[in-house]
């Protein structure tokens, strides 16, 4: 399934992006999701779209640091489940 990126990232408190309304960890991981949970993510961005668009609060552009940091919160995560 196609990303939902629209090529204007910036995250705004909660770590979502204020132009595809996903979670930065959904953003990194996109590649490796299956169809399902593709749809699963589309329908919260839908649900975020709503209330980031109604609060209208800062956003800054993701930073390599900020990237990397949510990847390896997955690993981590997916590594836990594991054991």
């Amino acid at each position: 399934m196609d990303s939902p990126c629209v090529a204007c990232c910036k995250l705004n408190h909660d770590k979502i992006c204020t132009g595809c309304y996903r979670h930065i960890e959904e953003i990194v991981d996109w590649n490796k999701r299956t169809d399902a949970e593709h749809l699963q993510i589309l329908q919260l961005c839908a649900t975020r779209r709503q209330h980031i668009d109604a609060q209208n609060s800062p956003t800054s552009a993701i930073t390599s640091v900020e990237w990397q940091n949510a990847k390896q919160a997955l690993a981590l995560r997916k590594q836990s489940q594991l054991s």
